[in-house]
Formats: C-alpha cells, structure tokens, sequence
C-alpha cells in the first residue's frame, strides 16, 4: 500500500492533478493521492465515467477535467482516475498507470 500510495503522489504532484486514484471496477478505493473526500468521491464515479456503450445505451459522458486507464492486473480489472491536471496529464497518468502494474504484479 506505502508503495501505492508514493507512485500516485509522485505522479499527482508531476501531472498537477487536484486527485489520482486507483479503484476496483465496483468504485471501491484501493489506493489514492489527494484529499481524501475528493479521492472517495472519484473513486466512487470512475466506474460510471468509464463504462462503454452497452445494450445501445449511452454511456454517461465523463468531464473533461478527468481522465481513466483501464488497467488489467492479475485478470481484474482496475480504474486510474484523475482529476484535473496540468500538461503533463497524459505522460504522468501513463508512468503512473505502469507504476501500478508493476507493484501489483502485472506485467508493466
């Protein structure tokens, strides 16, 4: 977890996100970086932001301001959501989102 925990830190503090979290694809927070109701409330709504397209339904839009991974480790499926961000969003989210891999034991 302290490992988790310092990967989204880092990459919270070099993307300039307001929060970077890591959840379950229920919305349970595994870890995160930011303030923690801000990280609870992310987590929460990732799952939602980052459906597809299912049985012709819509998927609900996600705000500009947030950018998900979906990440693949050990055959579940894991969210990286961040809020906000500087320009360094994409570059940051991607060595975070491997960071994570590594740690929890996929592949990186």
């Amino acid at each position: 977890m302290m490992a988790l925990h310092y990967q989204l830190a880092f990459a919270r503090f070099e993307g300039e996100f307001d929060a970077l979290v890591l959840t379950d694809a229920a919305g349970c927070l595994v870890a995160g970086a930011g303030p923690w109701p801000t990280c609870e409330m992310l987590a929460a709504f990732a799952p939602l932001f980052g459906q597809r397209r299912s049985a012709g339904v819509p998927n609900q839009p996600c705000p500009a301001d947030v950018e998900i991974r979906r990440l693949l480790i050990d055959g579940s499926e894991v969210l990286l959501c961040a809020r906000g961000g500087g320009k360094a969003r994409v570059p940051s989210i991607t060595r975070a989102a491997s960071g994570c891999r590594r740690i929890l034991g996929g592949e990186a």
